[in-house]
C-alpha cells in the first residue's frame, strides 16, 4: 500500500457533512475532561486495579496482594484514580473498601477488555 492511499486523491469538503459533525461537537471542556480520562487509563497498572474492581469491591491491602505490589503504590494509584472519580471508597471500621465510581466505568472497563481481544 502506497503512503498516499490513506488520503483524498482529491481536494472536495462536503459542507453539509461539516456542518453536521460540527453541531455534534463536544465543548471544549468537556473534551479536555474525556482526554483526562484517557490518560489515566493509559497506565497498565491502573488499568488493573480498574479490572479487578471491576470484579469485586476491595481494599488496599487486597489489592496490593493481588497485584504484588506494595500498599503504599497502590494507595498511589488510588488517589488518582479518586481524584479522577474512577473509584469510590468507604469505610468499614478500620479497613476502606474500593470499588469504582459508577456504572459507567464498569462499562468503560468491559468495553476496553472487549475491544482489546476483537
Amino acid at each position: 500500500m502506497s503512503k498516499n492511499s490513506y488520503v483524498c486523491e482529491v481536494e472536495y469538503v462536503n459542507r453539509e457533512a461539516v456542518e453536521e459533525a460540527r453541531a455534534g461537537m463536544l465543548e471544549q471542556e468537556l473534551i479536555f475532561k474525556v482526554a483526562d480520562i484517557f490518560k489515566i487509563l493509559g497506565d497498565p497498572t491502573r488499568v488493573r486495579i480498574l479490572h479487578a474492581l471491576s470484579l469485586r469491591e476491595l481494599c488496599v491491602c487486597d489489592l496490593s496482594a493481588l497485584l504484588g505490589m506494595s500498599q503504599s503504590a497502590v494507595s498511589h494509584q488510588l488517589r488518582l484514580l479518586r481524584s479522577a472519580r474512577l473509584v469510590r471508597y468507604r469505610r468499614e471500621g478500620k479497613v476502606v473498601y474500593y470499588a469504582l465510581a459508577d456504572e459507567h466505568i464498569v462499562k468503560l472497563i468491559e468495553m476496553g477488555v472487549e475491544h482489546a481481544r476483537e
